[in-house]
């Protein structure tokens, strides 16, 4: 005879759930392990960048220009002050992410690198090989002039050596499966390869300076510098502001260009509330023309919605 517990309704749907649950948990690991693959030879392609590369350049006006641009437009904050490498992001959960070594110095990256070298890893995001470089936020060095390029590469031949090591990109698997599966893109997906450098920009307090300096924000901010999710950021990261004009954006707590500077230098809101993953290790060393520029450029935007 049939044992009546097995054919009770209740335990037969009890069974189909577990059956069920059973069938996602097998879909979501085959999702996984697929995304994981599909991540390896994302990371593994090639990518075919012809440049000419920006001659070398050893003058004192070339290097302290680079020096500055070093220090001011997030360089700092992977690859740290010295240039040797910096652990920035290590969420305790397995995902860890270090800049490597570009000083001149013992575990340098960067020994040997030729003028297309450095463009293409600066510009494009793309390592001598052709390989993409992971978490190379070149969308915002895209749209260097030749001039500043130049620059950039001359503070980084001539600063001081330090010792460091290569970069580090520890990702938890289903951070690599968003990245396998495209929802995440690395810089060199970003890009437009086509384009060519900004011409370029006279220095100070216009809208085209202010526009050449708001090149730094897109990768965070968006093309539109609108805001939203920020590509490839933790789950735990805030959305980027919208900083174009309009109520209730992020620009109506800044009342002038001094505001706005106060932000930069202190890190803080008005009202004395931190900004959390803002770059301001390198921001509050922003010139006061980049800055008073950068408000100027921000407030003649046309209004958008926030992402």
């Amino acid at each position: 005879m049939t044992d009546p517990s097995l054919t009770h309704p209740g335990r037969r749907w009890l069974k189909r759930i577990l059956l069920a649950l059973a069938l996602l948990v097998a879909l979501a690991a085959a999702a996984l392990f697929a995304g994981d693959q599909l991540a390896q030879r994302k990371m593994q392609r090639k990518i075919d960048i012809p440049v000419q590369g920006v001659a070398f350049r050893d003058d004192a006006a070339a290097i302290e220009r680079g020096r500055y641009l070093f220090a001011s437009r997030g360089c700092v904050d992977c690859h740290g002050a010295q240039g040797g490498g910096k652990v920035f992001l290590d969420d305790g959960k397995g995902m860890r992410i270090a800049g490597p070594n570009i000083s001149p110095g013992p575990g340098s990256v960067v020994a040997g690198y030729t003028p297309a070298d450095w463009e293409r890893s600066i510009r494009h995001g793309v390592n001598p090989v052709g390989r993409p470089l992971m978490v190379m936020p070149s969308e915002d060095y895209n749209r260097f002039t030749d001039d500043d390029l130049a620059a950039l590469v001359a503070h980084l031949r001539h600063m001081p050596p330090a010792s460091g090591g290569g970069p580090v990109v520890d990702l938890p698997l289903p951070v690599r499966a968003f990245y396998g599966f495209g929802l995440m893109q690395d810089a060199a997906a970003k890009i437009d390869h086509g384009r060519p450098p900004e011409p370029p920009v006279p220095e100070g307090l216009s809208l085209k300076h202010g526009a050449y300096v708001a090149n730094m924000c897109l990768g965070c901010h968006g093309e539109k510098l609108n805001g939203g999710k920020i590509p490839g950021g933790p789950p735990d990261w805030p959305a980027a502001a919208n900083l174009t004009p309009g109520e209730g954006t992020a620009m109506t707590r800044y009342a002038d260009a001094a505001a706005f500077q106060q932000l930069f230098r202190s890190g803080a809101r008005p009202d004395g509330t931190p900004v959390r993953v803002m770059p301001f290790g390198s921001l509050r060393e922003m010139s006061d023309i980049d800055v008073q520029a950068l408000y100027l450029y921000l407030k003649s935007l046309p209004p958008s919605p926030h992402g």
